[in-house]
């Protein structure tokens, strides 16, 4: 059930006796769990729709069908990455997330890679390729994975051995089967997979194009399976909903722990900072298909959201209801409007990187050593993410909520320790 603020003269006589109350921290965590509602929905609506484009490809594959898989995975993208602002602070959410959303990979775990790609003394599975090895030991077992189903991806491959990198499942594994490696270093280009890498018979490129097909499947069919239930948890009676709105205090704590997390340690550190500190495209969020300024950009949208309790939907339209800038308004003028001005900075930085990616500047040239335009630009965004997150803070304490201690990063907190 998605809940709407719905403003009205209709009721002029009963507002002339009795005065609107203002919303109540109830009804914040209320609207706030509409909004997760559905921004979750779009997002399997999406991931529905790239499953359909992903058969398309592989019954009749193609160029032109490459192309329309691409494009979908794409669209996926637009509504999840806005409910990464539900991370961190709604337990339910993070324990799932590493299932859609886990990065980096060692993308040698499932396919083909170049020869410059090397072994990994920390990951033996580094280079498995899965596709071409329908036989293997793991842990001193030997696996069967002549059949690739959801089943094997999630129960044996997804973190295997218990190392985070073996990312097998959800969106970055479909992506690097759709675009394979990019390995145009700091120079612009995504992957560039051939459609033949998914054809049938003689002209089929990169072998095992039969078990590519399959991983692919399978691994759509699992992320529409995984969304299906991150989507239920926040209708109603759903788990996630329940926890938020059964102790309304514990819920607004959730809120601004998931704006302030997303803010800083994630955002800020780990995706932005210490991928320019390390000037490696290894360290992209979307990597493969050189999406990264989108994912940025919407993680920064879904941030604001949650504080403004708005959000807008695939199909346009527009959720709004009571909101967090309500309450901190009644509490402390100054700190709402501090921080609604800093979240259009932020947004704004990150839509300077966005735009400056698709006029021709990809996000792998901004982070090339030296590169001082590049260097501008993710710094800006930086920057204004970290000054939201000290006025995220301020809201905090305006709402007399205890303290919060926001997820950090080595890149923001202590720089030296990025090259030790």
């Amino acid at each position: 059930m998605i809940r709407r603020r719905i403003a009205t003269a209709a009721l002029a006589c009963t507002a002339l006796t009795s005065p609107v109350l203002a919303a109540g921290p109830a009804e914040v965590v209320a609207h706030y769990a509409d909004i997760a509602e559905a921004g979750y929905a779009d997002s399997l609506a999406t991931a529905r729709s790239l499953r359909e484009a992903l058969a398309g490809l592989v019954a009749q594959p193609s160029q032109e069908n490459l192309d329309a898989a691409r494009a979908a995975w794409l669209a996926s993208r637009v509504p999840y990455q806005q409910t990464e602002a539900f991370r961190f602070g709604n337990p339910i959410v993070d324990d799932w997330e590493g299932k859609v959303n886990a990065w980096p990979l060692d993308e040698g775990l499932i396919d083909y890679v170049d020869a410059s790609y090397g072994e990994s003394e920390e990951n033996p599975l580094a280079t498995l390729n899965v596709i071409a090895t329908p036989k293997f030991t793991l842990s001193g077992a030997e696996v069967d994975a002549t059949s690739i189903t959801p089943e094997l991806i999630s129960g044996v491959l997804q973190e295997a051995d218990g190392i985070e990198a073996n990312v097998a499942s959800g969106y970055h594994a479909i992506e690097f089967l759709l675009w394979g490696q990019d390995l145009n270093g700091t120079e612009a280009g995504a992957g560039n997979r051939p459609w033949t890498d998914f054809a049938n018979g003689d002209a089929c490129t990169g072998g095992n194009c039969d078990r590519r097909a399959a991983y692919l499947l399978a691994a759509g069919d699992l992320l529409v399976s995984d969304l299906e239930f991150m989507a239920a948890q926040w209708t109603e009676g759903g788990e996630a909903r329940e926890a938020v709105i059964s102790d309304p205090e514990a819920g607004l704590m959730a809120m601004l722990t998931g704006m302030g997390s997303l803010s800083y340690g994630e955002l800020a550190g780990e995706r932005m900072k210490l991928g320019l500190m390390l000037s490696d495209p290894e360290e992209e969020h979307d990597c493969f298909s050189d999406n990264t300024h989108n994912s940025h950009y919407y993680d920064g949208v879904g941030i604001r959201n949650v504080y403004l309790g708005s959000y807008t939907r695939i199909d346009g339209t527009e959720i709004t209801g009571p909101s967090l800038s309500d309450l901190v308004a009644e509490k402390d003028p100054a700190v709402d409007n501090q921080l609604k001005a800093e979240l259009d900075s932020s947004v704004a930085a990150l839509n300077a990187i966005k735009t400056a990616a698709e006029e021709g500047f990809a996000y792998d040239q901004m982070l090339a050593p030296g590169n001082e335009q590049g260097e501008k630009l993710i710094m800006g965004a930086v920057n204004a993410l970290v000054t939201q997150t000290a006025s995220i803070e301020r809201a905090v304490a305006a709402l007399g909520l205890s303290k919060i201690d926001f997820e950090g990063s080595d890149s923001l907190d202590n720089p030296n320790a990025v090259f030790q």
